[in-house]
């Protein structure tokens, strides 16, 4: 099982810990985001420090139904205290957990500020 929180913008939060194939590891706080169905989202802040490798741009369609472009790189993640190798997608925003990295996992989350955030291999 893996556990995070609500934060103050109502947000459900994962930490997890990020790296290149080199060993080089980073934890950041991602926020959970149902509507996403990718993997995970980085800025390009933390792509740069990790030097990951670039893999493809894919046309991906946004919340309002515009599309725009995304740069795909290859990152190693640990997930439920398994190395696991995912495309993340580059983004200016908070990291993101989409649906891709949820698959077969439950979600439950006390949403209030503080709250637990659970998530759990099915």
């Amino acid at each position: 099982m893996m556990q995070g929180i609500v934060n103050r913008r109502c947000e459900a939060t994962l930490p997890l810990v990020v790296g290149n194939a080199n060993g080089q590891r980073q934890v950041i706080d991602a926020v959970i985001d149902t509507g996403f169905n990718g993997f995970l989202t980085l800025p390009s802040s933390i792509i740069t420090a990790l030097d990951l490798p670039w893999n493809a741009s894919d046309i991906v369609t946004l919340g309002d139904g515009s599309e725009t472009f995304f740069d795909l790189y290859s990152v190693t993640v640990i997930w439920d205290g398994q190395f696991r190798e995912i495309d993340v997608a580059e983004s200016e925003t908070d990291p993101l957990i989409g649906m891709s990295l949820l698959y077969k996992y439950g979600l439950r989350i006390d949403a209030v500020e503080g709250g637990i955030v659970r998530v759990e291999a099915l």
